[in-house]
């Protein structure tokens, strides 16, 4: 079943890189008491995802922030190491919080998995963005091609704030 405006974030686990490696961190970690525009990839340094929706949300990070969202984040399967590297490539570490879901395990638990193994890229995310509120979802916006990043942008997703 897909998430929905609504429901609770389940319980998951991402990746972020730290100061001492590869560490975990949950989605109640990431959500609780916080305000967060969150948004989804199929696969870092793709060519939508690189060049269209993180810049999106760098350019409009300090728009969302003061509309009131206390963290912005984007995930992605892939791994830890690919989503370190790609945070500090697009310049976009400092003003978003980079998540590996390495095997795509959040995406499955909440209905976002996608199956590009046909173009040579397994299992994936599907290209969305949400509003959550103390890890409750407020705004959901699903693209229906991944190649599309219209709907799940930034600017999309103040218009819900």
């Amino acid at each position: 079943m897909t998430i929905a405006v609504g429901d609770k974030i389940p319980e998951a686990k991402f990746f972020v890189m730290t100061d001492d490696g590869p560490g975990p961190m949950t989605t109640s970690e990431l959500f609780g008491g916080k305000t967060v525009a969150f948004f989804a990839v199929p696969g870092a340094f793709t060519p939508t995802c690189h060049a269209k929706h993180v810049p999106g949300f760098m350019s409009q990070a300090e728009a969302l922030k003061a509309k009131g969202v206390d963290t912005i984040a984007c995930v992605s399967v892939n791994d830890v190491f690919v989503m370190d590297q790609w945070g500090k490539a697009t310049g976009g570490a400092d003003a978003i919080t980079f998540l590996a879901d390495g095997s795509a395990t959040f995406a499955k638990a909440i209905g976002m998995d996608l199956d590009l193994s046909e173009h040579g890229l397994g299992v994936r995310s599907k290209r969305y963005a949400m509003l959550v509120k103390d890890g409750t979802v407020s705004a959901l916006n699903i693209e229906d091609a991944p190649s599309s990043a219209e709907k799940s942008s930034a600017a999309e997703l103040l218009k819900a704030l």
